[in-house]
């Protein structure tokens, strides 16, 4: 029986993913041509009816990407099978070593996923018109793999209700205080990617001894990186440990009592990219949603609902948000998180208790 995949399954060459880029190995072979929208295109996935799209994307964002394709095409129905990354990451290994292909399309919060699944011929090359026209190389795969779908923070954030805005925390350093005991929400890295993303760099950066300290400030533990900013909103804490950015500006848009703040070390900074896998059961409707999924006017979309960021270099920030260039940012490592994500489990759970 072939053994499972895991996270131990580390590419020999994993610095070849340079820090501070998702996709930057050398091609071994060059990426197939890029693929418009056609017809063609369109009256195959039609005929295949269905997309299974694995998802770490919020419930709400992924249903309303499977409407909004579902309306541009009819005929085909998206199915959505939502989890965390890491849960994610465990079903696709688990799937795959019993021989079954159920998912056509797969998003993951965590990009070094795609590092085991590339090295095992999972996944399929296809390359998009938009994303080879306008998506920077870095955040492509150069043999066409996946490509950078959305990229977004995981921020510190407060309740403005709980906290003036010149008591809050401004930097990591400063959720040390012992102000903040038992005041405090975060999220899970064993079972969310933006988490395990956010807590490798601020490893990095800031080593573990940080990390020892924060876990003595009697903090609440949750899974998902969505379920801090509802928490916050909710004034159940004061101050958001980590958790995603977007969530807590679509919470102040929304006219919630929270404030985002992106710390004086650097913000934590996660990629989300989109893949084919080669065994999909809807090949063409694959292509089909990874081609529509990277075109600018879903990309433009994507952003406006979500509160994230855009790769696409046609697409612009909706009005009154943050630029990413005005944000000091923290480097990706997809390699390196690869390296230390077993080490990073053991360690987080031995600190945290949980």
């Amino acid at each position: 029986m072939r053994k499972p995949i895991s996270r131990r399954d580390v590419l020999k060459g994993s610095a070849a993913l340079a820090v501070g880029t998702v996709f930057a190995s050398p091609a071994r072979a060059a990426a197939p041509a890029p693929v418009a929208i056609t017809p063609d295109l369109v009256a195959a996935a039609i005929k295949e009816g269905k997309l299974v799209f694995y998802s770490s994307m919020d419930l709400p964002v992924g249903e309303k990407l499977g409407k909004a394709f579902e309306t541009a095409y009819p005929g085909i129905t998206v199915q959505i099978e939502r989890s965390g990354s890491e849960r994610l990451f465990q079903r696709v290994a688990q799937e795959f070593d019993s021989n079954i292909h159920a998912a056509d399309v797969v998003n993951s919060a965590d990009a070094s996923h795609f590092i085991p699944w590339k090295k095992s011929g999972w996944l399929m090359p296809f390359v998009p018109e938009d994303v080879a026209k306008h998506f920077p190389d870095n955040y492509r795969d150069p043999d066409g793999m996946a490509v950078t779908t959305r990229l977004w923070l995981s921020s510190i954030a407060y309740n403005t209700n709980l906290v003036k805005a010149e008591d809050a925390p401004k930097s990591f350093a400063d959720l040390l205080d012992p102000k903040w005991v038992g005041k405090m929400v975060k999220g899970h890295p064993a079972y969310s990617g933006t988490i395990m993303t956010t807590t490798f760099q601020i490893v990095r950066e800031l080593g573990w001894p940080y990390l020892e300290k924060l876990a003595k400030q009697r903090v609440m533990q949750v899974q998902s990186s969505t379920d801090p900013p509802k928490k916050l909103s909710l004034g159940e804490r004061a101050v958001m440990a980590d958790g995603n950015e977007y969530g807590i500006v679509l919470l102040k848009e929304a006219g919630q009592p929270v404030e985002p703040v992106y710390p004086t070390e650097g913000t934590p900074t996660i990629s989300g990219p989109t893949g084919i896998f080669a065994g999909a059961p809807h090949p063409n409707a694959a292509k089909l949603f990874q081609a529509w999924l990277h075109t600018r006017e879903t990309q433009q979309f994507f952003v406006d609902f979500t509160g994230q960021y855009s790769l696409h270099a046609q697409v612009q920030p909706k009005a009154g948000r943050r630029k990413l260039s005005d944000i000091k940012l923290m480097k990706e490592d997809p390699a390196g998180v690869e390296a230390m994500t077993e080490e990073i489990k053991t360690r987080y759970a031995r600190l945290f208790r949980v």
